[in-house]
């Protein structure tokens, strides 16, 4: 199989995350603070020692501000859910997954939020940052923004955004998914007030677990309560952190998997992760461009992106050649619409879609060789 669908998630895993789950299951497999037996100290060590890591990783300075969940979609929608009031402005943007979408659809209805969803330059897939500083009214309270689209890969400008908020008193909500783990982020720097990471992307990670980081707990409600472990005797949920915003059973395998992932980036180098990523694509767009009918989205060039980009082959389904490729080639890439909506009815592909390649570290160019000539084959 070639595997060219790591923006959904990352595979294979490097095999130190495959070991240090395993580990945990045969040697423990308990769940921390629950369990009152010897293994149960070892977990929690563990999960503090990853937490730590992580927090490092994107210069957050207190690991506390960190907390545990299943990933960027309940990262963004404990934000959303827990920070906007009735009548409140949200600024997000055409290019967001349907992670951001939806959830401010539902408010639109249930709390009478209003949202503006700005454009984005349809040759360089950024944002237009000039129509987001315009967007800014008196009530608006709180700016999403994803770090790079999903389907087109452009990297948008976090700290210039991050600017526009904290000159206007606004929060500052981004989405990471495409960008933890090969582009790096630093939340004061960026003045950003919560990021929501993926693990199983491009933190090789497995699936099921992610972060969310909130620069202040005291300006969002819990998306859900339960037990922590700590401070049982009251039924309130506790206020300190990260317990305010981790109840009921950690994924402890996933966090241990999650903190292996890291350890193999710091390893490697994510620079030299990203300019192996960046040359595969390369390769990947420049024979994408000599072939006939092939329809490119986005920008061109690999500059200020990630390992993402979308394209169309004449009139043709994108879910069809998909089918075609994955179950007659055996390659994995992705067709459709890729969870954002607004982004394909901007450039009018609503009906068709787009097919989208992601090559990853593991990747070769023989792969991207042996697929560009068998896109040429259907052709």
């Amino acid at each position: 199989m070639i595997y060219f669908n790591n923006a959904a998630t990352s595979w294979p895993k490097p095999d130190i995350v495959y070991q240090a789950a395993d580990e945990f299951f045969r040697s423990s497999g308990i769940n921390p603070g629950r369990s009152g037996t010897s293994g149960e100290q070892d977990a929690a060590q563990i999960i503090f020692e990853t937490r730590e890591k992580i927090a490092d990783f994107f210069s957050i300075g207190n690991s506390a501000q960190l907390v545990f969940n299943s990933g960027s979609t309940e990262s963004l929608n404990t934000v959303i859910k827990g920070v906007l009031e009735k009548g409140d402005h949200v600024i997000t943007s055409k290019l967001e997954h349907n992670s951001v979408l939806r959830p401010l659809e539902r408010l639109k209805i249930e709390k009478e939020i209003t949202v503006d969803y700005i454009e984005f330059n349809p040759k360089t897939a950024e944002i237009e940052y000039q129509s987001l500083k315009n967007a800014v009214k008196n009530n608006t309270k709180l700016i999403i923004i994803s770090h790079a689209s999903n389907v087109l890969g452009t990297v948008n400008n976090l700290q210039r955004i991050g600017e526009i908020a904290a000159a206007e008193d606004i929060l500052f909500l981004v989405d990471a998914a495409q960008t933890a783990g090969v582009i790096p982020i630093d939340v004061d720097k960026m003045k950003i007030d919560f990021l929501a990471v993926p693990g199983h992307k491009s933190l090789f990670g497995p699936p099921g677990i992610g972060a969310l980081y909130v620069r202040d707990h005291e300006l969002i409600r819990p998306l859900k309560e339960g037990g922590t472990g700590t401070n049982s005797l009251s039924v309130q949920q506790p206020k300190i952190m990260p317990d305010y915003l981790e109840a009921g059973t950690l994924n402890t395998p996933g966090i241990i998997g999650l903190g292996a992932g890291i350890e193999f980036i710091q390893t490697e180098g994510l620079k030299l992760i990203h300019q192996q990523e960046m040359r595969l694509l390369k390769k990947l767009i420049n024979g994408l461009k000599i072939l006939p009918e092939i329809k490119i989205y986005g920008k061109k060039d690999i500059d200020n992106r990630t390992a993402v980009t979308a394209f169309n082959l004449a009139a043709l389904s994108s879910n069809q050649l998909a089918f075609k490729l994955q179950h007659e080639y055996n390659i994995q890439l992705r067709g459709g619409l890729h969870c954002a909506p607004l982004l394909h009815k901007f450039l009018g592909t609503d009906n068709q879609g787009m097919l989208r390649l992601s090559p990853g570290y593991f990747n070769t160019e023989a792969e991207v060789d042996e697929f560009l000539n068998i896109l040429e084959t259907i052709i």
